[in-house]
């Protein structure tokens, strides 16, 4: 019974863990809602010409919500009397909500002290469904507001993209794994696969796509800025139409902000080719602006160039796209051929084509899905249109970042693979191909030179401890080989040993005139200091003699 108590517990605790994770998407999108009718409310307060109730308010901020999750709007207090339908997503308004089931579906699978771990499917399918629920009541309660939502479009896109968030926090939860094909996959595939390594090329081209499409939205984005700064006066003047307090100025400029990033999209659309649409009659691209574009009064839109065929400033765009072809091949070969690589370690020419190639591929995917995300209807008539067109600008994001990427990824390689194994660090030195470095030849030393003059000892001892970064026991042993009468240095007693061998033997007749040359080969002793290189400075054998020479030998080692 007390082996099986764990698992029973577990087995019983395991519907109040997924009871759990449905109220972590509840609250999620509790929080998303709450969020967003403070602000809604906040402006409701401050503005002194609201004729429009708190429920209304309310209304107001549950539509909002809604819209942030791609769901399609229908505005029905128009001019025309007419219900207009509103499907331009804020991009910057949808990054709370998406977030918050991220890190709701993220957090129901880490695991927690005295409770069992939910599997990531039943995560996924309580917190998507905890989710879906206030989504659904929320939806209920904006029925007859300024905003209520379109119902098909609760089922898309409003629901996949609530469950491509939470399937991502499941994904994280589990160390973003890019893993082998499932199970029921043939053998050989397995095997041919982790041959080639797919985690880690996986890995890369997932990361040289993200890049790509990061640089896309950056030269987006800087586009737009430029373009505002050049069209500031109409901007301004658009900006003090619109609102006449400073409730109403700040409402424009919450609105403007949201829509930055649907402004990137457009700017990059508008450097890789297709451009964008304004309206069903007018199409703006880096050639021309044609046909008769149904502008609404926003300081964003002020933005636009001028009417007619494009000059060279507006092609110079294409710097965008150009930027993004020259980041997918730096990524990739990043991975393919690090610096210091060897040719063999790299990758192969096709290996690193294909890198580029399906990069291209994931870049020309995301740019289409955040295009389609961007644009969308404002309105019937003229105004059912707006924004890029998903194909074609996924499409010419493939087409630039392949043709670019894929030939530089190979310049890129051979470039770097020019000297196989060799490359060159910071201070320019090849690291693969170390030169030689001279080794100063000292001048000889006479033996009895350094006998005859002992007064000079100290002196000398000192100059040569300085020379040597003041190393003792260089000094020492120098100077028990230096020839000195006691054998050893100064201030310590005589070897007997080495005594009796030095005065056994004879001195020889031209020892005054005749150098000492330095020894053929170093003897190897084991237990000598590494960093310690005695033969670069000095022609003698520092080390100890018991270890440089057999017991009973002379100060030559001959015994």
């Amino acid at each position: 019974m007390t082996g099986s108590s764990p698992s029973l517990s577990a087995e019983q605790g395991r519907p109040a863990v997924l009871a759990f994770a449905l109220l972590r998407g509840a609250v999620a999108a509790g929080l998303g809602v709450g969020s967003i009718a403070v602000l809604v409310l906040a402006l409701w307060i401050s503005s002194p010409t609201s004729d429009s109730s708190p429920g209304g308010a309310l209304r107001a901020a549950a539509g909002l919500w809604l819209l942030a999750h791609g769901a399609e709007l229908i505005r029905a207090d128009t001019l025309s009397g007419v219900p207009a339908p509103v499907g331009l997503v804020p991009l910057l308004l949808a990054v709370v909500p998406v977030w918050l089931v991220h890190r709701a579906a993220r957090d129901a699978l880490v695991p927690e002290e005295g409770r069992p771990v939910p599997t990531a499917a039943g995560a996924f399918a309580m917190v998507v469904s905890g989710y879906l629920l206030v989504g659904a009541a929320v939806a209920y309660y904006g029925r007859g507001g300024p905003l209520s939502v379109h119902p098909p479009s609760l089922l898309f896109p409003a629901a996949p993209v609530v469950a491509g968030a939470a399937a991502a926090g499941v994904w994280t939860a589990a160390g973003r794994p890019v893993g082998p094909p499932p199970p029921w996959a043939p053998v050989s595939l397995h095997e041919a696969l982790a041959r080639g390594r797919f985690r880690e090329r996986a890995g890369t081209v997932c990361r040289t796509a993200a890049a790509g499409v990061a640089v896309l939205l950056g030269g987006g984005a800087l586009l737009v800025a430029v373009a505002l700064m050049w069209h500031a006066h109409p901007a301004q003047e658009s900006f003090g139409r619109l609102a006449g307090d400073w409730a109403g100025r700040v409402s424009v400029f919450l609105l403007a902000l949201v829509l930055v990033p649907n402004a990137a999209v457009w700017g990059a659309a508008y450097g890789l080719g297709p451009g964008f649409a304004l309206g069903t009659a007018s199409t703006v691209t880096p050639l021309a602006f044609s046909g008769r574009p149904a502008l609404p009064g926003f300081p964003l839109l002020a933005a636009m160039p001028a009417e007619g065929p494009g000059t060279v400033l507006n092609w110079s765009a294409a710097a965008v796209p150009v930027a993004a072809g020259a980041t997918v091949a730096w990524f990739t070969v990043r991975r393919a051929a690090p610096p210091g690589a060897a040719r063999e370690d790299a990758w192969s020419p096709r290996e690193t084509a294909l890198a580029a190639a399906l990069a291209a591929v994931g870049c020309g995917a995301g740019t289409a899905v955040l295009a389609a995300a961007a644009g969308g209807p404002l309105g019937t008539r003229a105004l059912a249109e707006f924004g890029p067109v998903w194909w074609l600008t996924g499409a010419a994001a493939l087409a630039w970042t392949a043709l670019l990427g894929v030939p530089g990824a190979l310049l890129l390689r051979a470039w770097r693979l020019r000297e196989p194994g060799v490359s060159t660090d910071e201070g320019g030195e090849a690291a693969g191909n170390p030169q030689p470095v001279p080794v100063p030849v000292p001048a000889p030393v006479s033996v009895s030179a350094h006998a005859q003059a002992p007064a000079q000892a100290p002196a000398h001892e000192e100059a040569l401890r300085a020379s040597h970064g003041g190393d003792r026991r260089w000094w020492r042993w120098s100077g028990r080989r230096g020839g000195d009468a006691a054998g050893a240095a100064p201030g310590s007693e005589p070897d007997a040993a080495s005594a009796g061998a030095t005065a056994s033997r004879p001195a020889p007749a031209a020892a005054a005139s005749t150098p000492v040359a330095p020894p053929a080969a170093r003897p190897s002793v084991p237990d000598r200091d590494e960093g310690f290189e005695p033969y670069d400075f000095l022609p003698t054998d520092p080390w100890h003699e018991r270890t440089a020479r057999p017991e009973g030998a002379g100060p030559s080692g001959n015994s």
